[in-house]
């Protein structure tokens, strides 16, 4: 070891850009000692003068030397709080006022304008820097031997005969993780098998079940009903808001099923350091291992840059493990840029040659984003909800369903991006339940049975209007004379469901010779995943009696009812969130309070409907996460925002620290779902 040392001191010349200890202190190295490829270059290639066979390093500023703590050191990094103790690999930077950071943190640091120790405020003259080509950002480690350096290089050629540091990242192929990233992302892994599978069943593309008012489609189509808010409306008289309830199922899960294009974007700053990162890490695996070989999976890493970490390609055998060579290579350091984060995740997605039936981005922070919002207090005001646009790369049309992991995650950012991007927004309290959270959504997404799903409403008489749509979160429009209108509903699990409720009026009936009104024709537009087929639903028109005078037999449907306390549930836990932003946590308390004591008061409510019982006691844990302020920041905002996310798309988060099919809070939770979910808690956990 003696004798390389000596080697690539001659190879490197007298300006080696490792720290130079006084005159008095020993210069030679012991000869047991091991240095990391950190230490024994600069971090940035501009540094580097290359000439011959041989390499001359230009004079580096004491003020910029990488320091021998890295060998030495026990003590912790301050800007991201892990340790900086010897055989890490990770490069030290020491100031001139003789504190010393991981180069890539402070470089970080400088980079965005900061030019004062973050211990003792001295002011700098000399600053690090950091060319984003040297250093590997993801991986938390410099890079050694820059791609055009010869083979025959002295300095290369004494690095490899260098001993591996005990570290996994060791094992990682060069060709999975290429030294420069292609400017355009098409290198996606071809299709091959095709992904049609055989067995898929062909549907008929104009077969309409037009039976009855509550249409039942054939197996493995949506179910589509209706439902009026009360069968029959005296004749002499209007309604001006009468309720009409339309009820979609998707079909059941099937042994063949669309395959997966699944982009994770995933926080590797500091504060991910330790438990969470190795709970992130057999999370992924358990996603991994879970995906087909027709699905095509691709990881980016996030922290003060991002880079992808795993081109998108096949999950066979060898993919995944070479996938899971690629997660287990992250490591924790540096800040939090979720909008560079997403931009590069889009980028794969927009660049691919090839596109499955399915495509979905998953997201997960633990942080605040402090590149792009400037805010950084995650409070809800609309001038904050403009500024998170930005992190949403603009025209993006994948759903990204975001995870706050843990109790500092900026909610409100993460609940934006979700809305924006179609996706949902799931709450992590408890870091544990991580792997539980990714098996539920990807229990969704590997089960998908429907594509671009869209509900038509049309005015089945001349005199009825469609007053409104109440559809959540989903996309709908009204058309200008009210004769019409659509919701874009989008892709559906197997056995999902959707509640959408229709206000039309109802008008006096001047036919005597008829005892019905015709209020609506609904209709129902998708396209089967597997077959690339569209398929068309129609019901007959929703129809109500028109008696001289109402019966005893005149109840208020109880679908109806419990859609409509899901629905003004929602708007209150919305008025809620808005006022306790403003500061009056009180009010908010008392406005949940108020509209619990309005749903006990209705007729599902009282005969013990589950969904009603559900949200009660929802609404309950809301108002006691609002307790006080600290509460509210601490868990309140992020649980009302998963709440939220939950029930305007009508489909399951984790909530909280519960992903429990049996929880007062999954009332969405498909059985593809509850079955990925109960695989996921079969596992062993981490020792």
């Amino acid at each position: 070891m003696g004798s390389k040392w000596r080697k690539l001191k001659m190879a490197l010349g007298s300006n080696l850009c490792v720290y130079v200890p006084p005159a008095d202190t020993d210069v030679s190295p012991p000869q047991s000692e091991r240095f990391s490829d950190a230490a024994l270059l600069p971090s940035a290639p501009e540094q580097w003068s290359l000439g011959g066979s041989g390499v001359a390093l230009r004079p580096w500023s004491p003020a910029l030397r990488l320091s021998r703590s890295l060998s030495r050191s026990s003590k912790k990094c301050t800007i991201c709080l892990t340790s900086m103790k010897r055989g890490e690999g990770q490069a030290i930077f020491t100031a001139e006022c003789s504190h010393s950071f991981h180069f890539q943190c402070i470089a970080s640091n400088v980079k965005h304008g900061s030019q004062i120790c973050p211990v003792c405020r001295a002011k700098w003259k000399q600053v690090p820097l950091q060319d984003s080509s040297g250093l590997d950002p993801s991986l938390g480690r410099t890079r050694i031997g820059p791609v055009n350096w010869p083979r025959d290089n002295p300095v290369m050629a004494v690095i490899r005969q260098l001993p591996p540091r005990q570290n996994s990242n060791r094992h990682i192929s060069t060709a999975m993780l290429p030294a420069n990233e292609p400017a355009v992302f098409n290198d996606d892994e071809a299709f091959d098998p095709p992904t049609t599978n055989k067995n898929a069943s062909s549907t008929s593309n104009n077969n309409d079940n037009s039976n009855s008012n509550n249409a039942s489609c054939s197996f493995k189509r949506v179910l589509m009903e209706t439902y009026a808010d009360v069968p029959a409306v005296p004749r002499y008289s209007t309604v001006d808001d009468f309720t009409v309830l339309i009820h979609l199922k998707a079909p059941v899960s099937t042994s063949a099923r669309a395959p997966v294009d699944l982009v994770t974007v995933l926080d590797t700053s500091g504060s991910m350091a330790g438990t969470k990162l190795s709970l992130l890490k057999r999370a992924m695996g358990f996603v991994i291992q879970n995906l087909g070989p027709g699905d095509r999976l691709a990881v980016i890493a996030f922290s003060s840059t991002a880079r992808r970490l795993f081109p998108l390609q096949r999950m066979t055998d060898a993919g995944k493990q070479n996938a899971l060579l690629a997660v287990n290579s992250l490591v924790a350091n540096g800040g939090t840029n979720i909008a560079e984060g997403l931009r590069k995740g889009s980028k794969v997605m927009e660049d691919r040659r090839e596109k499955n039936p399915v495509a979905s981005v998953i997201l997960l922070s633990d942080g605040q984003d402090t590149y792009t919002v400037n805010s950084g207090s995650g409070s809800g005001n609309s001038q904050n909800r403009t500024d998170y646009r930005l992190l949403v790369p603009s025209g993006i049309q994948i759903p990204v369903h975001a995870f706050g992991f843990g109790s500092d995650h900026d909610a409100s950012l993460m609940h934006a991006v979700s809305e924006i991007s179609r996706g949902t927004f799931s709450f992590i309290e408890t870091e544990s339940v991580v792997q539980d959270a990714f098996a539920q959504c990807i229990g969704g997404l590997l089960s998908v049975v429907v594509k671009g799903l869209q509900v038509i409403v049309e005015s089945a008489s001349p005199k009825v209007q469609v007053q409104s749509l109440k559809a959540g979160s989903y996309k709908n429009q009204l058309m200008p004379d009210k004769k019409s209108g659509c919701i874009d509903v989008g892709d559906l699990y197997a056995d999902e469901e959707r509640d959408f409720l229709v206000l039309v009026n109802v008008p006096k009936e001047t036919d005597l010779t008829s005892n019905m009104t015709s209020l609506l024709k609904v209709s129902c537009y998708y396209t089967d995943p597997m077959t690339k087929e569209m398929v068309k639903l129609v019901t007959e028109n929703v129809t109500i009696k028109r008696p001289e005078k109402l019966g005893k037999e005149n109840a208020i449907s109880i679908e109806v009812d419990r859609q409509r306390n899901r629905l003004q549930s929602t708007e209150a836990m919305a008025r809620a969130r808005t006022t306790a932003e403003e500061g009056d946590l009180t009010r908010a308390v008392s406005m949940l309070e108020n509209f619990r004591k309005v749903l006990s008061g209705t007729i599902s409510a009282r005969s013990g409907d589950r969904l009603c019982m559900a949200l009660d006691a929802e609404l309950k844990e809301m108002q006691e996460r609002m307790a006080s302020r600290h509460a509210y920041e601490h868990s309140g905002r992020a649980y009302i925002l998963s709440g939220l996310s939950s029930h305007t798309w009508q489909r399951a988060t984790a909530h909280g620290d519960s992903t429990d099919g049996s929880s007062r809070v999954q009332a969405y939770q498909t059985p593809s779902m509850t079955q990925m979910l109960n695989r996921s808690q079969a596992n062993i956990p981490l020792p």
